[in-house]
């Protein structure tokens, strides 16, 4: 299959831009405000000031301690480094959700131009747009930005970004650079890597830019050893370990990873559904979780692919070996809305739609699977945000 270039028409970059921009501001007005568990700008703080921890007295967030006023952050510091701009203006108490918000509206402007590649049509850039904006629980992530849902909103731009390049100019470093940044964000993500070797195939030829890649990579997996080694004496990531508790939580009984829990996370990923209530509005959302065929269903055209084709079968991987990651996590995401942990692999999910919807034309069906994402989406947004309607 040929894929167009990303042509830089003006018009159609102003569409994409002000439909972004409106995400944005949606997000912003669905939001339950500034979100409590604000870990990253206090950390975006704490590097400015030449700190890697974090000096906040609030007991409810989830940190590790060095003494009685010191704590370290446990998550990975890209959505930290993200916010950095941010709180270096309007200082540490800047509303993370603001960022997060940003961060969610910037996906659905990097999947339109993925969706431009692909097929320079308006109505299906819009179709990918409402996808990627409204008809997904990134709606729902980005809203809120706590520090969970940020981390993972940023892991799927920087992942989208590199799709974008990976498709267009090829730049290896740059493609580098983009993975390492998802990987200081998710470091699950990492093992999503086959589809960029596959649609850098023909730049790998090259030693000089293999080299580049690796480099540009590398400099980030080092950043996060020498991060751990700094703050824990070790260079793997073991901080989630570290959390006062964890290692007792019945979810880890057989440890944080282990293939034991992959029926627990199939079962919330594909067979978690609304809790029903006998007053209005009748069905609300679970933070337990609700299946990704709900709040999604428009991925359903992802799956109508040609596994003969090469790049479908490199997307395929990349979605598998990210999924397997999520699905032997010891807790299934608890507490949200959706599937989660299913944003870790969305931007394959989301090109592998991108390219079977646009080999054809728009019908009916992809209307209609397309707004009952949205409204399922807008529903528990606004039920859980607005009216706390949620199920524990």
């Amino acid at each position: 299959m040929q894929v167009g270039k990303l042509e830089m028409n003006p018009k159609i970059n102003r569409l994409i831009f002000v439909f972004s921009l409106i995400t944005f501001f949606v997000y912003l007005l669905t939001s339950s405000g500034a979100t409590n568990y604000n870990h990253f700008t206090l950390l975006a703080d704490a590097f400015l000031h030449g700190k890697l921890f974090i000096t906040a007295d609030a007991p409810w967030l989830e940190k590790i301690p060095i003494d009685a006023s010191r704590f370290y952050v446990a998550n990975p510091p890209m959505p930290a480094i993200l916010s950095l701009p941010f709180v270096a203006l309007f200082g540490k108490s800047f509303p993370q959700n603001i960022i997060a918000s940003l961060t969610g509206a910037l996906i659905t402007f990097f999947a339109m131009h993925l969706a431009l590649i692909f097929k320079k049509d308006l109505r299906f850039v819009f179709w990918v747009g409402f996808l990627t904006g409204f008809g997904n629980i990134i709606w729902f992530l980005s809203a809120v930005g706590s520090t969970w849902y940020f981390g993972q909103v940023t892991a799927c731009l920087f992942l989208l970004i590199a799709l974008v390049e990976s498709f267009t100019r090829k730049r290896a470093w740059l493609v580098g650079i983009l993975i390492g940044a998802a990987y200081l964000s998710r470091i699950n993500t990492i093992v999503g890597i086959p589809v960029f070797i596959y649609l850098l195939r023909d730049e790998f030829k090259h030693r000089q830019k293999i080299f580049h890649f690796v480099i540009a990579l590398g400099t980030f997996l080092a950043t996060n050893a020498i991060y751990n080694y700094l703050r824990f004496g070790v260079f793997w990531d073991k901080g989630y370990l570290l959390i006062p508790g964890v290692s007792t939580e019945p979810w880890y009984r057989y440890g944080v990873e282990n293939p034991v829990y992959i029926p627990n996370n199939l079962k919330v990923a594909f067979l978690s559904f609304p809790k029903r209530i006998d007053n209005f509005p009748f069905f609300i959302p679970s933070w337990g979780g609700l299946a990704i065929w709900i709040t999604t269903p428009a991925f359903i055209f992802g799956l109508w692919s040609n596994f003969k084709e090469r790049l479908v079968q490199a997307t395929f991987l990349s979605t598998v070996l990210v999924a397997l990651t999520v699905f032997m996590h010891g807790n299934t995401g608890y507490a949200q809305f959706g599937y989660r942990f299913g944003v870790d692999f969305y931007p394959f999910l989301i090109l592998l739609t991108i390219k079977n919807v646009s080999g054809t034309n728009l019908r009916w069906h992809h209307y209609l699977l397309l707004i009952m994402g949205v409204i399922v989406n807008a529903w528990g947004t606004i039920l859980i945000n607005k009216f706390n309607l949620v199920a524990s």
